[in-house]
């Protein structure tokens, strides 16, 4: 093998370096915790931080992102660092990336282009894949102008991953017809998502959407509690792609649980216009179980972000179980309450603390939207009592000459036919 193809295998194998840059118009430990949580999304991507650059501003420079002295400042960081490029914590306009790429002579992203670059590595099924697209897509529409000079720069590695068309060559015209054949696509994955919705509807089988902050635990409360194997790692968006699995309470008793795509602060709204028809899924389940990582200092804050998204996607009203998850590594008298929830748990979904509680806790719900009835049935209607033991839940139940005597819970559906 000659030195040149040697040198390039290195330069593929060698992890991408980045200086991490952010404008401080916050406190300055909430500028911290998002260039962490940045830092968390360079490695999910395959990257390396060598190091952050903070500028105090009321608000971005319009032209630049952050002011001309600071530039000068990471120009001499990138040589003494050897950094292959900066990621920018806030979106970039096009001119911003134009001339911030101009003036570093090197690879600028900004936290949008890595989520999406993180997307496309994980998307795995056909819905996710055309979301993705379409999203990235988007993207690039309205950054044009600004991308030409930075994707120049970008070469290989983060910040390219997703359509196999290359980025120099693509124009808005063909942007806006890839993006028109992708919207036909998502609208027939839509439709199937909806009929499978109403055939389970129809079933009247009852449904609870894990949401949470991105690595709270949700694939791995789905795995421990259904015994699937959904895919659970320690990254972020280690999962995009919705799975509804059921769930045994006991009694006869099961519930759909269904894992939606995790959520992050500053998540473009492209990407939740993209995922809009994934996340509905919490919209349309009857419950929410909203999977809290109970070890994060910035508990609180994430926390906020996922109540607001759900306000965004228009999902009220519903009862919520907040499971504060990781608890196995918690001193037992931390105190953990979640005011905004019907009802608060700690557990752990890697030992499996507090799982049969959780149980309990969403047959409590069903209980609580059933309508208790003692009723004698006919024994012509055995077909109605196999709704009631496969839809409620039978407290008691006998055989007597004048009928089946039974005391049960039954869902408000079921009710109106036990008297036909």
């Amino acid at each position: 093998m000659n030195q040149s193809v040697i040198e390039r295998q290195e330069r593929i194998e060698k992890p991408e370096s980045f200086l991490l840059l952010a404008v401080c118009s916050e406190e300055e430990t909430s500028t911290d915790l998002l260039l962490d949580e940045l830092e968390d999304l360079v490695h999910t991507a395959g990257g390396r931080v060598v190091g952050r650059v903070t500028q105090k501003l009321s608000a971005p420079n319009a032209a630049s992102y952050v002011g001309k002295g600071k530039i000068e400042e990471i120009r001499s960081y990138l040589e003494m660092t050897g950094a292959d490029g900066v990621i920018c914590d806030d979106e970039l306009t096009p001119a911003q990336m134009r001339n911030l790429t101009a003036d570093l002579a090197c690879k600028v992203m900004d936290r949008t282009m890595l989520i999406l670059d993180i997307f496309a590595a994980h998307a795995n099924s056909a819905e996710g894949k055309i979301q993705v697209e379409l999203a990235q897509l988007r993207y690039r529409a309205t950054h044009l102008t600004g991308l030409g000079l930075a994707m120049s720069r970008l070469g290989g590695g983060i910040g390219t991953r997703g359509p196999g068309e290359s980025r120099l060559e693509i124009d808005r015209r063909r942007i806006r017809s890839r993006i028109g054949a992708l919207k036909a696509m998502s609208r027939e994955v839509a439709a199937h998502r909806q009929l499978t919705r109403e055939h389970r509807k129809r079933e009247e089988i009852p449904e609870a959407a894990i949401v949470g902050y991105t690595n709270a635990g949700k694939s791995s409360l789905l795995n421990a509690l259904t015994g699937s194997d959904v895919l659970a790692r320690d990254m972020l968006f280690a999962t995009l792609d919705t799975t509804t699995r059921t769930v045994d309470l006991g009694g006869s008793e099961t519930m759909l649980l269904t894992d939606t795509v995790g959520f992050i602060r500053k998540l473009p709204h492209g990407l939740i216009d993209a995922f809009r028809s994934t996340l509905e899924e919490a919209g349309h389940a009857d419950y929410i179980i909203q999977v809290v990582d109970a070890t994060d200092p910035d508990m609180e804050a994430r926390m906020h972000v996922v109540r607001q998204t759900l306000e965004e996607l228009g999902v009220r009203n519903k009862k919520v179980l907040t499971l504060f998850n990781k608890c196995d590594r918690l001193e037992e008298d931390q105190i953990l309450h979640d005011f905004r929830a019907d009802r608060s748990l700690r557990i752990s979904a890697k030992t499996g603390m507090g799982l049969e509680e959780v149980k309990r806790a969403l047959s409590d719900f069903l209980k609580e939207d059933r309508i208790f009835v003692e009723r004698v049935l006919d024994y012509r209607k055995m077909q109605i009592l196999a709704a009631i033991h496969e839809r409620g839940q039978v407290m008691e139940e006998s055989y007597e000459e004048d009928g089946i005597h039974i005391r049960a819970y039954v869902p408000q559906a079921l009710y109106g036919r036990l008297d036909d």
